[in-house]
């Protein structure tokens, strides 16, 4: 063949190889994406409280294809007790009468410690030491209680149900339009002790707790907003959130957190907007902000809190002990029963965020 017939063939070759490299090309950078590093998509926000600290076992599976609680399969016959996080009362309340209506076979004991107050802590050390059959917590299970609980040969499981956010309140009458999470934590540290230092009036801050051994609430305050700082020698201790309120609302330059639910339908507070920074305020009611509590009350901001928009956010944790016998079963069947689509739909009305 001469030369002039063989350079359109040669053209030709060269032109599928270049072709076929290129598609090669795309073909890798696609499955790669981001050099190498996998694109991952999720529906909730990726949270400290949603990693279990060395184990691997913190999940939201479950059963929410099932309907209804009498859908829900592999639930277990007999009386199991249960305790933990007071952040749960409103969960509680909504649920167990449903769940016991439509699962008569299925019957639960709320237990509250021997020692010490009720609480995501004195719940998981139960748990640990076999005086209950699952635990209810507000926050995740710590790396001493992983370790507690292999010394006894347990594995814990925390399995998410809920989206929760800790609520900064103080007196309906203090004008302030809101903190920074760094504030409120020079707050409770006593680096700031009069409201002046925060564009509100000259008014000296009595900022109010329950005490850091009471339970989840405080203890996730403690470590992600204070940073594991201990609370300030001036913050008032208190039994419960009840409490706190009540006296809240007689304390003029006063300041309380406890979980979303239990503080945004209040009438005798006002919850504060809170941000990272001061120029992103985001409130933990929808807009506008109520107290005309006998019209309506204020609900939670829900898309903030689901989007992470809303700084101060949490899961709530069913946490069960995998030892393969009926207590696991039980507190499987517990969480499965909470995320099927009646028990998310309680969730909600109980207050708090579906996490599905």
């Amino acid at each position: 063949m001469s030369q002039k017939n063989e350079t359109p063939a040669l053209i030709a070759s060269l032109l599928v190889t270049a072709g076929l490299l290129g598609g090669a090309f795309w073909w890798f950078t696609q499955r790669s994406g981001n050099f190498g590093v996998p694109i991952v998509q999720s529906s909730t926000p990726a949270s400290k409280s949603d990693t279990a600290s060395n184990s691997g076992q913190s999940t939201n599976s479950g059963q929410l294809s099932s309907g209804t609680f009498a859908q829900v399969q592999n639930v277990p016959s007999g009386l199991f007790r249960y305790g933990g996080s007071t952040s749960w009362a409103p969960i509680r309340l909504a649920v167990d009468g449903a769940l016991q209506a439509a699962r008569p076979e299925y019957r639960l004991q709320y237990t509250e410690p021997t020692t010490g107050s009720p609480g995501s802590g004195t719940g998981i050390k139960a748990l640990i030491d076999g005086n209950l059959a699952f635990a209810q917590s507000s926050r995740p299970v710590s790396d001493e209680e992983y370790q507690r609980a292999q010394i006894r040969k347990l594995t814990l499981k925390q399995i998410t149900i809920a989206i929760d956010g800790l609520a900064v309140a103080v007196n309906p009458s203090l004008n302030v339009p809101g903190l920074s999470v760094e504030q409120l934590k020079r707050i409770y540290t006593g680096q700031i002790d009069n409201w002046q230092q925060v564009g509100g009036p000259n008014l000296p801050i009595t900022p109010i707790s329950r005490s850091a051994e009471s339970g989840g609430t405080v203890e996730l305050f403690v470590e992600e907003v204070l940073g594991g700082q201990a609370l300030s020698r001036n913050v008032q201790i208190v039994g419960t959130t009840t409490e706190a309120l009540r006296q809240l609302g007689a304390t003029p330059g006063g300041i309380y957190f406890a979980s979303a639910p239990e503080v945004v339908p209040q009438c005798s507070i006002k919850p504060l907007p809170i941000g990272r920074s001061l120029d992103k305020l985001v409130p933990p009611y929808q807009e506008p902000l109520t107290n005309q509590c006998s019209n309506q009350r204020n609900q939670l901001n829900t898309p903030a809190f689901q989007s992470g928009k809303y700084p101060l956010t949490r899961n709530l944790f069913v946490i069960v002990k995998q030892d393969g016998g009926i207590e696991q079963q039980a507190g499987e069947a517990y969480a499965n029963l909470l995320l099927s689509e009646q028990g998310q739909e309680l969730v909600a009305k109980a207050g708090f965020v579906r996490s599905r």
